[in-house]
């Protein structure tokens, strides 16, 4: 339906000629939408949420029984789980059709859909913050292969949720002999936004919002559809007032502008306004309380055996939330950067009401920039939950009998993130563990099995991942699985758990088993895990490198600490790997800044240098910037009759080298 031609007050008096304020009260805004318009919404949880024009909606239709028959169309989840939100629009009447990324904080939407009061979609959060901007430009179909072998793809479900929902929104398509979904394009009537102030004319910022997600391209869908935007602000300011840089919604896309009341504009559902939100400023990073050693850390803490320097992360809500905690108390999460879909980069991630914000983040983008991020391939890890899993691999978190949680963000980012792990308990349902001595005692398992022959809906195809390069694993509190290329395969088991009774016989299908380990220990004990020097430390095979043009052995021992003699074994036997096939020895140069030995082990290590440079060095010098140990590993090298000269810079080792060569 077009809204073209409908005279509005607030647009402008066409005696004059001159624009007239368009600020209005809720319920002449509201007034705009007519029956079977389509209405989009912008929202996460609480953030951004137009409350006051939602529940203006809601009082007029109680009221008059208009408008009827209404598309609702958004990307995120907009509720509380339990009255705020989209549930304030879930009038069996208002309502004809709803497409949403996320239904778990909206039951009352979720019942109308299972009572087959309205007809219901379930798309991937980030395809339909792509869809906003295809639908400003008229594109015919947002292409993508976000939901390929998902309930999304066509030939499952096409993202249907109920038998009246009988259109066909998603096809597939093919280029350059590749499978893609194409989602369909609508145009939309009326968007309801929100913003922190507007000018006179409408132009809106968002200096107190904790996120921007889709409104710009919301609105200009709406705005290109022929439809109408309002914006509800928490204040006005005077025509050009605005600092134009900080303006994210121009007023030429604007015709309302309502002001809310403050217990409508919270900037969460969880808090009323924190600056460190909003990117006012930075605050002092407060102390991450530890969690208690359940099985939510258990989980969490064999997770961040997956973290390496330098990732970029996202951690989905609920069980991986506990990565952050796990990883702020093992001093590591300097050394990552996390990011959450709804638009953070770096920072603090918050969770509960608040999931999606962050405190002190390094960046805020629109949400369908970090999407674009995503499927691109730019995380590095992404840790999502595990509601059930099966024989295939696949993953359910959308859909569980009446409950229809949907699948918000999880499909975009499980199919494009080069690391995927899946975490969450064993069992669902009240068990009770016992953990003691670093070891893991089931005393009574949940009553609901989680590890399936076949989920009931698939929001993660393991068929699809295993036809990609991904690594994915499936971490519960006592076991391990991997998705192998001929099935799922158990990996690990925690220290005390039995194999038959505790897993096998708790499981619907049978793992591949070919070689299981135990879980590491630490997990198991109360103190911290020292994840930080695993974290920071370099593996043996990636400190020894061979220069064939040069014939140099480079040996970066710097950062090593060498505490057992396994240690020192598997320094000689990688030298020898390298070395022992050149058939000539090598030049070595060898950087022993910040390295250290157990003293106990010095003598073993200076024999393990004298086998190695008596076999395969032509020459070898070494350096560290440590006065200290320079003189003290020369005394030790010089007291077994090897050369006891250790440089300063490797360019002194470097120069050295080349003299005697």
């Amino acid at each position: 339906m077009n809204h073209q031609g409908i005279v509005s007050p607030v647009i402008a008096d066409i005696r004059t000629g001159m624009k007239r304020g368009k600020i209005v009260s809720v319920d002449d805004a509201i007034r705009v939408i007519r029956d079977g318009d389509t209405v989009a919404l912008d929202g996460f949880i609480g953030s951004l949420a137009p409350n006051e024009l939602m529940l203006g909606l809601e009082r007029r239709f109680l009221a008059t029984g208009e408008p009827k028959n209404l598309t609702l169309l958004f990307a995120s989840g907009i509720g509380d789980g339990r009255d705020q939100g989209v549930n304030h629009l879930a009038h069996e009447g208002l309502l004809r059709r709803v497409i949403a990324g996320h239904w778990g904080l909206i039951p009352k939407l979720q019942k109308l859909a299972f009572e087959e009061k309205i007809e219901a979609y379930n798309f991937p959060q980030g395809v339909i913050a792509r869809l906003f901007r295809d639908i400003a430009a008229h594109v015919p179909r947002t292409i993508t292969r976000v939901g390929l072998g998902t309930f999304a793809d066509p030939r499952d479900r096409g993202g249907r949720i109920n038998a009246v929902t009988t259109e066909d929104l998603v096809e597939v398509i093919s280029f350059d002999n590749k499978e893609y979904l194409a989602y369909k394009t609508l145009p939309v009537q009326v968007a309801l936004l929100r913003g922190t102030t507007a000018d006179m004319d409408g132009n809106i910022t968002m200096e107190k919002e904790a996120l921007t997600l889709e409104v710009l391209s919301a609105a200009m869908a709406a705005k290109n559809s022929g439809g109408f935007v309002i914006v509800q602000v928490e204040r006005i300011a005077e025509r050009r007032a605005l600092d134009a840089r900080r303006v994210k919604i121009p007023g030429i896309l604007v015709d309302c502008v309502v002001v809310a009341k403050p217990e409508n504009h919270w900037q969460t559902y969880g808090t009323p306004y924190n600056p460190a939100y909003s990117c006012e400023f930075r605050v002092p990073a407060t102390t991450i309380e530890p969690l208690a050693l359940d099985e939510r850390k258990i989980i969490a803490r064999r997770v961040a055996f997956e973290l390496q320097p330098n990732m970029v992360v996202n951690l989905g809500i609920g069980m991986p939330e506990g990565v952050a905690n796990v990883a702020n108390e093992e001093g590591i999460l300097d050394y990552l950067t996390l990011t959450a879909e709804a638009g953070t980069i770096g920072g603090i991630p918050a969770g509960g009401m608040d999931f999606g914000t962050a405190s002190n983040v390094d960046c805020l983008i629109d949400m369908h920039f970090q999407f674009d991020y995503y499927d691109g391939g730019g995380l590095d890890l992404a840790c999502l939950g595990m509601a059930q899993m099966d024989s295939h691999g696949n993953v359910n978190v959308s859909k569980f009998g009446p409950k229809l949680a949907g699948c918000g963000g999880f499909i975009d980012i499980s199919q494009t993130a080069k690391k995927v792990v899946f975490a969450g308990t064993f069992t669902a349902g009240a068990s009770e563990l016992a953990v003691a001595d670093g070891r893991l005692k089931i005393i009574r398992d949940g009553a609901a099995r989680k590890m399936i022959r076949d989920v009931e809906q698939i929001t993660f195809s393991g068929p699809t991942a295993r036809r990609g390069s991904q690594q994915i694993s499936y971490v519960t509190e006592r076991c391990v699985f991997a998705l192998a290329p001929d099935g799922v395969e158990l990996l690990e088991i925690a220290p005390g758990v039995d194999l038959e009774r505790d897993i096998l016989a708790r499981m619907d299908f049978q793992p591949l088993i070919r070689n299981l380990r135990t879980m590491d220990e630490r997990i198991f004990k109360p103190a911290p895990m020292g994840l930080k020097e695993d974290l920071l430390s370099i593996p043996i095979n990636e400190r020894l490198v061979y220069d064939p043009a040069t014939n140099i052995f480079f040996v970066n021992f710097e950062g090593l600490a060498v505490k057992s003699a396994a240690e020192i074994e598997a320094i000689r036997s990688r030298v020898s790997e390298i070395c022992a096939p050149l058939g000539r020895r090598v030049k070595t140069i060898v950087n022993y800044d910040n390295f250290s030995i157990a003293p106990e082990l010095e003598d073993d290590y200076v024999r393990m240098v004298k086998y190695v440079v008596s076999k395969y060095y032509s020459d070898v010098t070494r350096y560290t910037t440590s006065a200290f140990l320079r003189m003290k590993l020369g005394d030790e090298l010089k007291k077994r009759h090897l050369a006891p000269h250790i440089f300063q810079t490797k360019e002194e080792a470097r120069q050295a080298l080349e003299k005697k060569g």
